[in-house]
């Protein structure tokens, strides 16, 4: 049984820059680089990189840019059936500033992953009802996800949902995810609760269990995560580095998190490859080329300590 990664797909237009512009400022002087990204396929590129038997499923604009990604993904090794085309719209861009500190500003005009609708879905269906897992994030329709949901929730198939960029979920969605990984901006959308220290994390990721979703995984940036289910709580520490380039280390972190459940890993030791993976990313500029391979993840492992605690709630 596979992975599906059923998402979006962008060109990111990269400008690198002392600091992020404020409102109605221009700043001269910047490095500016074309690179491909999109949640959606950033996650999968790294599940890919990984090493996960992964099919994406995602739409790209009939532009310049779509036959570019259709190409790109193709050499990478996806399986073209699942990359469809929107006649009438153009491809996914993405902005980004990107400051000396790693810090990034996005902006994203959704072209193609704006019409990806569930109806396109149907011709993979049977294989969606068998796969391992589904990973999803919300950059494309809001109904689809949701009927991506429910679907999977008849089937008997865990999905992941990365919750971004942040939205509000009702309990009737949340009782349909296996696990949910917000970050600290999301779970306050999420739940409504200011997040201001591992308290505030702690009793945020409480509500959305109670709200039956089984697992929820917070993540904290260079702070590590925390992992919560009805059972246990885990805080994760991961060793600092000097951070060049944030972008799409979130999406590293959930497509190394598929993998290893995928591939039979515990709950445990899929966090810890994927706190590796995406803490690797963060020096490396750029989205998908900042995605390390499974060698260097381990690599990782071996020599720093993610250092684990259980936190008693």
């Amino acid at each position: 049984m596979s992975l599906f990664v059923i998402g979006s797909s962008n060109t990111d237009l990269v400008i690198y820059l002392d600091r992020i512009p404020k409102i109605g400022e221009t700043i001269i002087g910047g490095e500016s680089k074309v690179v491909y990204g999109g949640k959606g396929a950033n996650q999968a590129v790294a599940s890919m990189r990984a090493g996960a038997d992964i099919k994406f499923i995602t739409q790209l604009g009939n532009d310049t840019f779509g036959k570019n990604l259709k190409a790109y993904f193709h050499e990478l090794g996806f399986d073209k059936k699942y990359i469809l085309i929107d006649e009438n719209n153009h491809s996914g861009i993405a902005h980004i500033f990107v400051s000396k500190k790693g810090e990034n500003s996005i902006a994203v005009a959704s072209g193609s992953n704006a019409t990806l609708t569930f109806k396109k879905l149907k011709p993979f269906l049977d294989e969606i009802a068998n796969a391992k897992l589904v990973l999803v994030q919300f950059e494309i329709p809001l109904e689809t996800i949701l009927s991506i949901l429910s679907f999977c929730n008849k089937k008997g198939v865990k999905v992941i949902v990365n919750p971004a960029p942040a939205i509000e979920l009702t309990k009737n969605i949340l009782n349909k995810i296996w696990m949910i990984t917000p970050n600290e901006t999301e779970l306050e959308s999420l739940t409504g609760i200011s997040i201001t220290n591992e308290e505030s994390v702690i009793k945020a990721s409480k509500i959305i269990l109670d709200q039956g979703v089984e697992h929820c995984l917070v993540t904290l940036g260079e702070k590590g995560s925390v992992w919560i289910n009805s059972k246990s709580c885990i805080r994760f520490k991961v060793p600092k580095q000097k951070a060049i380039d944030s972008t799409a280390a979130g999406d590293v972190f959930n497509g190394y998190l598929a993998y290893g459940i995928t591939r039979g890993f515990s709950i445990r030791e899929s966090i810890l490859i994927s706190h590796a993976a995406a803490t690797i990313s963060v020096t490396v500029k750029g989205a998908q080329t900042s995605i390390p391979t499974i060698k260097k993840a381990q690599f990782f492992l071996e020599k720093h300590q993610i250092t684990e605690e259980i936190v008693s709630v």
